[in-house]
């Protein structure tokens, strides 16, 4: 059952909340089913922190159901040029986030359902959970064969991935998040998580590539509003509380003082680009010189998404060795991104000689490093 999340009704029994400021306030319950009014990635993520910062969740866990509109989301430690096809990304208008947990890089759309698992450090169980949707799904469709594994994933049939395993544990506050495949473009998600660049060495968390495949291919009648209501009526049975999913808006300063800065932390170019772990660019490229091709090699180093060193080695005899020194030395400190590459090397070509030759060498091997970001 679907019910408008009512602070007034919530005010009347008050958990003691962390905030001593109004905003949200959970019922003397045992429990609570929340569900997202909202889309955007990065208020559902922004929610999902908000809660194990501020709600005291002894005795009462919450389970938290939300959905995206397109959009990738990597892992606290991951590198987003190594994941995704960030190209395709930005042609396509898609959302790239990081969130604040570990784990791989996945794919959400309104077809991929995300539950996230709130409890207290003590009682989180991360293999619970993961029974609990089994039994769910059981409870709908009995005849699927659905297994939680070693590494906290679901297999559909001994081998397709239905689900993804990430968590947060604080200092009494913990959370257990994953996704649920019913209906997502699986071609989406397979062209958008291969990453195209080469020649990057990094240290940063890499995502493991699996089969998947979507509960409605096994049954069309798996929707995710009935996935949804099943894993919300076996969580309210299991933690014996109402069975009531209470719809939030995770954009309401009123119900969730500051989640508003915590959204706007998250869309920042800092927080998705700049907390990628260091890593390095050693690859080359080749561009057409007369009958043949000529090699450029490229020798980056990247700290906190921006260039730390550059080497760009371009023979001489097709551009001159002093404009590629002023090429090197400019991206240094730049961000490690086509747009501000762009930007940089457009002013550069001001001060190069009025020559038509040099500046379509000039244009190529922009286009080029362009490319490899």
């Amino acid at each position: 059952m679907l019910i408008p999340f009512s602070m007034k009704n919530c005010f009347r029994l008050l958990c003691h909340h962390k905030v001593p400021t109004a905003g949200f306030k959970i019922p003397a319950t045992r429990g609570l089913i929340l569900q997202s009014l909202s889309h955007d990635v990065y208020q559902n993520l922004a929610i999902e922190d908000w809660i194990q910062d501020h709600i005291n969740l002894e005795g009462k866990p919450i389970l938290f159901l939300w959905r995206n509109s397109p959009s990738v989301v990597i892992g606290r430690h991951q590198n987003p040029w190594q994941e995704c096809n960030l190209h395709l990304l930005r042609q396509g208008g898609i959302k790239l986030a990081r969130r604040k947990s570990g784990g791989g890089t996945v794919y959400h759309d309104l077809g991929n359902i995300n539950l996230t698992f709130f409890t207290t450090k003590a009682k989180y169980d991360r293999m619970e959970n993961l029974k609990l949707i089994v039994r769910a799904l059981n409870a709908v469709q009995p005849q699927l064969d659905v297994q939680p594994t070693k590494k906290f994933d679901l297999l559909l049939d001994g081998q397709f991935k239905l689900s993804g395993t990430a968590s947060k544990i604080g200092r009494a506050a913990a959370y257990h998040h994953c996704t649920l495949l019913c209906s997502t473009d699986r071609a989406a998600l397979s062209s958008l998580l291969k990453s195209p660049y080469h020649g990057i060495k990094s240290n940063a968390t890499a995502s493991i590539p699996a089969a998947v495949k979507n509960l409605r291919e096994k049954d069309p009648t798996l929707t995710c509003d009935v996935l949804m209501s099943a894993v919300a009526a076996e969580y309210a049975d299991y933690h014996q509380i109402d069975n009531h999913v209470n719809l939030i808006n995770p954009e309401d300063e009123t119900a969730f003082p500051g989640i508003n800065s915590r959204i706007k932390e998250l869309q920042s170019w800092e927080w998705v680009f700049g907390r990628t772990p260091r890593f390095s660019v050693n690859t080359t490229f080749h561009v057409p010189y007369e009958q043949a091709h000529l090699e450029i090699q490229v020798f980056i180093d990247v700290k906190n998404g921006r260039i730390e060193t550059c080497d760009i080695k371009a023979p001489g005899h097709w551009l001159p060795l002093e404009i590629g020194d002023k090429l090197n030395t400019s991206l240094i400190g730049s961000k490690f991104c086509p747009i501000e590459t762009s930007l940089l090397t457009n002013m550069l070509l001001r001060t190069c000689p009025d020559d038509h030759h040099l500046h379509s060498r000039w244009n190529i091997l922009c286009e080029r490093i362009r490319g490899i970001m």
